[in-house]
């Protein structure tokens, strides 16, 4: 009989079975049991081994079902022939780091944090310990696929109230984040050209999933996108941010917003894709009300998301369609499902009915200018001849140009030796390399004040 020695641990949390099997496997994989040879057969094996005979089936039944070995009917048990790899997946594993994610530095101007002290706690863990109570198995089921009708009506009730948006609940997708929104829109405007400003958020990830070819770099002059530009790009689909720039920060005026509407209308398929990403934070003058309110001839879809205003993590947006596309997603693609957990849903609809997103928001609104306030006076104090601020009378970052000579990336290289990370605008298609995105949520205004004086040291030469 062939000799098979494994090791087995009688005191092993793991079984028995799973021990043998393990061993079997490896000796295939290794090359020291060869293809067709024959394994001893359970009654023997579990003699030599003493250990029961079910131990030895139920291993030789994982090795068939994998594929590692064959029974043959009153024959006995044959080991199949694999394709050798260069190694064991064990060893492959040893070979992948990684990737740390997380920055190591003292003051992160990130612009995609958020003021995590002002979060919600108790009341998100109010609202959540009441929806898992015992009888709400509808949460545990799929949802509708364009997210459950009680939020899409929440958010419509709300983008009427605070944007002038005009819409019913049955236009509105939700999705988990902007992204998905978009490449879901992608399968909506197939075959199109697509315009995005330049600089511009929207640039890298139109161009990733459509291919240069497809993507039109429109430039920007102090209103927004220029329209002559757009005219000349050929373009059936633009990509603006009207209410905030990113990341330049300028504002859409209604002359330009006019103008952008009659492109779009000048042509059927034209539409224009306006993402209102922190339209909440507006410091000085009224509230700009949104591109989708002027349009009269369903030609904007208008996209907004929580993760500004709310929580970065928490992964929500919201698209809203205009009739024609709704109805193509209806007969196309409703078939795919929801992206959003139904929970979640359920936790921001709740908090979007008792009035909790609206204090959230304006109390929000007063921390946020207070941090704009903080970080604008620190580099006029310390920067008070030598730099331009660019982009702050509203959301959640703004740009900074130092006129010192240093390009940007020499910056970021010199903020980093104080322990600060600054952002590049050129990753957005900006193309004076001399300045830097600051973002201001999620630092605190002492933080801030700091932050900006070691940034002194490091820019002023």
């Amino acid at each position: 009989m062939m000799e098979l020695t494994p090791r087995l641990d009688l005191h092993s949390r793991e079984p028995l079975y799973v021990q043998l099997y393990s061993f079997i496997k490896q000796e295939i994989e290794t090359g020291k049991l060869t293809p067709y040879t024959k394994l001893p057969s359970k009654r023997k094996l579990s003699r030599y081994l003493q250990v029961s005979q079910n131990t030895i089936e139920a291993a030789y039944e994982q090795l068939v079902a994998e594929g590692y070995i064959e029974g043959i009917s009153r024959k006995g048990y044959f080991v199949c022939k694999i394709e050798q790899t260069f190694s064991t997946l064990k060893e492959s594993v040893m070979y992948i780091k990684e990737k740390a994610y997380e920055n190591n530095v003292t003051f992160d101007f990130t612009q995609t944090g958020v003021d995590y002290d002002s979060f919600p706690f108790a009341i998100f863990r109010k609202i959540s310990n009441d929806l898992l109570k015992d009888g709400n198995e509808h949460l545990l089921r799929i949802g509708h696929p364009q997210g459950e009708y009680e939020i899409r009506e929440a958010i419509v009730l709300y983008l009427y109230e605070s944007r002038g948006v005009r819409a019913s609940p049955s236009q509105v997708i939700i999705g988990s984040g902007t992204p998905t929104l978009i490449r879901l829109l992608f399968k909506l405007v197939k075959g199109s050209l697509y315009a995005v400003e330049d600089p511009g958020y929207h640039r890298r990830l139109v161009t990733f999933e459509k291919g240069d070819e497809n993507v039109r770099l429109v430039p920007l002059d102090d209103d927004g996108m220029m329209i002559s530009k757009l005219e000349d790009s050929n373009a059936d689909i633009a990509f603006v941010t009207p209410s905030h720039q990113f990341p330049c920060g300028m504002i859409m005026p209604i002359s330009r917003r006019k103008q952008l509407l009659n492109w779009a209308q000048k042509k059927d398929g034209r539409y224009i894709v306006e993402d209102d990403y922190d339209s909440e934070f507006r410091y000085s003058g009224k509230p700009i009300p949104a591109l989708q309110s002027l349009d009269c001839q369903e030609r904007v879809i208008y996209m907004g998301t929580f993760s500004k205003a709310l929580l970065p993590s928490l992964r929500i947006s919201y698209m809203v369609l205009p009739k024609p596309l709704i109805e193509n997603y209806h007969e196309n693609h409703f078939s795919l499902v929801q992206s959003v957990s139904r929970l979640d849903q359920e936790i921001i609809t709740k908090f979007m009915q008792e009035g909790y997103w609206e204090k959230h928001i304006n109390k929000m609104r007063v921390v946020y200018r207070k941090k704009r306030d903080v970080l604008v006076s620190a580099i006029s104090i310390y920067f008070p001849d030598s730099v331009e601020i660019i982009g702050l009378d509203s959301g959640l970052h703004l740009l900074v140009r130092p006129n010192n000579g240093m390009t940007e990336q020499e910056l970021i290289e010199r903020a980093e030796k104080y322990n600060i990370k600054v952002y590049p605008v050129s990753e957005y298609g900006q193309n004076d390399y001399q300045t830097v995105l600051l973002g201001f949520a999620a630092l605190s205004e002492k933080e801030i004040h700091t932050a900006i004086q070691l940034l002194a040291k490091a820019w002023i030469r």
